[in-house]
């Protein structure tokens, strides 16, 4: 049964939410960076946001239009987010490692009146980039570009206090902001509605063009709220959250749960395990967040026994399968003994099976939840369509609110994807049991299908993690001229391990069937990350073959 309003916790746009969640917790904490001292209060930072929000206003941004924000997860990304919230524009995000070819068609295909930056990401200058694409910026009066490239862009801001030509710096927006009235601020949050977008994500690419998701308020603030209710969210909570805010899992799991339930966020700018630990540590964190890579990381990093993790309770792992061992690691010696899985997808908001608290370890670890509330699951049949009996694999499917509202622009992407019953079709392949829990075994495009049989890597993947030598693995298909597909695995070694190729190799064959077992093995230091964090498994399948000298290797656009 498709849901209905009464069933979601609110129907408010997100600009109105926020004043009635800063009303109720005004005094707490809302944002800390430790790493500087900077804390705001609910209060404090609604303060802000409204002098930015009357800022925006008075450079002619307003209801509807596209500001984009290309950053690492500095303070005012959250002011910036906010900010466009309460005037009705919609927040463009854009990777932090895109580069100019990656601005460019984000750029053009968002219609993007305003884009907000940083200086720079790792070895991407900004400024330089934005100069390159966007000469007449340093010869024409701010706020009235006229580019025949990017025909829509009209400002550009700089997320700092030094003056770029051509940019608006934040004291400047601040500034003006201070001297406008409240008066058009107030009417313009009373006017926005639920169903408006207010946050656009674009999904990778490399076999096809970025889509631009578009996600609405009743979208994400829904989605956070049931997020931060499988955690016990409460005002009390301090959750430490490293991923990136560009990404569903930074903006919708972390912020817009935590908002939902008064509790704190613990801002990263840019994630390294110490900083993470000494930020936990230091502000008694009773939540972390993170990507399986990132528990990895700190788990093993060498100084992880000198910090006071006791405070930890709970948190949320995401954003790829988490190795079984990593999880009891976490709860063991992170203390995070209410740790809970989530799933989704940027196109639903993204989360729709998510464990709780009281699960148990088991479950935690081998499954990815039961459906959240306010949303239906289906698991079918990809050739049929029909429901799949428990236990049998299927396609994860999904109706509810959180479905997003479209693809920009892409309206036969959308209905590829979106099916007349308003199922959204994940393009993942997974199993439920007869208690509801649902488990992943792969996507239906990652299978590998060798000589007709068929193998998901998932499975091969955990029990690789159950073999002495190995920290962490990944398993792609490898084109074979014999087999069509066989199994390749990259894998990192833990330290101190010196195991071979037929180490592994030997180690599956023994115990597991044996056209499972890797044909192919692939020693790194480390994987191939998109800026989320998640594992690029289509770049693995280059490597593979340019390995082996092999053509006809399957690159993905979800994949990127």
């Amino acid at each position: 049964m498709a849901y209905t309003n009464e069933q979601l916790h609110t129907d408010l746009p997100l600009g109105q939410y926020f004043e009635i969640q800063v009303a109720e917790h005004a005094d707490n904490d809302f944002i800390v960076y430790p790493d500087r001292a900077l804390r705001w209060t609910y209060r404090e930072f609604n303060e802000r946001v409204d002098q930015l929000a009357k800022g925006l206003l008075a450079i002619d941004i307003g209801k509807g239009d596209h500001v984009g924000i290309w950053a690492r997860n500095i303070p005012d990304w959250l002011t910036i987010f906010f900010a466009c919230a309460k005037i009705g524009a919609v927040l463009v995000t854009v990777n932090p490692v895109y580069k100019a070819h990656e601005l460019a068609y984000v750029l053009k295909q968002s219609d993007m009146k305003a884009l907000a930056i940083i200086d720079r990401f790792r070895d991407v200058d900004y400024v330089e980039i934005v100069r390159e694409l966007v000469p007449e910026a340093s010869v024409q009066e701010r706020g009235h570009l006229v580019s025949e490239e990017f025909p829509f862009l009209k400002s550009l801001l700089y997320m700092g206090p030094e003056k770029h030509r051509g940019f608006y710096s934040m004291p400047e927006l601040l500034v003006l902001g201070d001297n406008m009235p409240d008066e058009p601020l107030r009417e313009i949050t009373a006017s926005m509605h639920a169903d408006d977008v207010i946050n656009m994500q674009y999904t990778s690419g490399t076999t096809g063009f970025p889509k631009g998701v578009m996600l609405t308020s009743r979208n994400i603030v829904n989605n956070g709220f049931y997020i931060g209710e499988r955690q016990n969210l409460t005002e009390d909570d301090r959750v430490c959250l490293p991923p990136p805010y560009f990404h569903c899992f930074g903006i919708v799991l972390g912020v817009m749960a935590i908002l939902a339930h008064g509790a704190t966020v613990i801002g990263i700018e840019q994630f390294d395990p110490v900083l993470v630990l000494a930020a936990v540590e230091k502000e008694r964190a009773t939540a972390l967040y993170g990507v399986p890579t990132m528990f990895i990381a700190e788990l093993n990093h060498p100084m992880f026994d000198m910090f006071d993790l006791t405070s930890l309770r709970t948190g949320v792992m995401a954003g790829s399968p988490c190795p079984i061992e990593t999880m009891r690691q976490v709860i063991d010696k992170m203390h995070a003994s209410e740790l809970t899985i989530c799933y989704g997808l940027t196109e639903t908001s993204p989360v729709f099976t998510q464990t709780t608290v009281d699960d148990t370890l088991e479950r935690k670890c081998e499954t990815i939840g039961r459906a959240h509330e306010a949303v239906d699951v289906r698991v079918i049949d990809p050739e049929t369509g029909e429901d799949c009996p428990p236990g049998v694999p299927g396609e994860l499917c999904c109706r509810g609110y959180n479905v997003m509202k479209g693809y920009y622009k892409m309206p036969e992407a959308t209905a590829a994807v979106i099916d007349s019953e308003g199922f959204l079709h994940s393009g993942d392949l997974g199993t439920v049991d007869e208690h509801g829990y649902y488990r992943i075994t792969g996507r239906i495009k990652d299978m590998i299908i060798r000589g007709g049989e068929n193998i998901y890597p998932r499975e091969i993947e955990e029990f690789l993690y159950t073999m002495p030598g190995i920290e962490d693995a990944q398993v792609i298909g490898v084109p074979d001229a014999k087999y069509g597909e066989v199994v390749g695995a990259f894998v990192r070694r833990s330290p101190g391990s010196d195991i071979t190729e037929s180490d592994v190799q030997e180690f599956a064959r023994s115990r597991m069937a044996r056209y499972k077992a890797p044909k192919h093995v692939f020693f790194v230091d480390e994987f191939p990350l998109t800026a989320s964090g998640k594992i690029q498994k289509y770049i693995l399948r280059q490597m593979a073959a340019e390995a082996l000298g092999v053509a006809d290797v399957k690159v993905f656009a979800s994949e990127a």
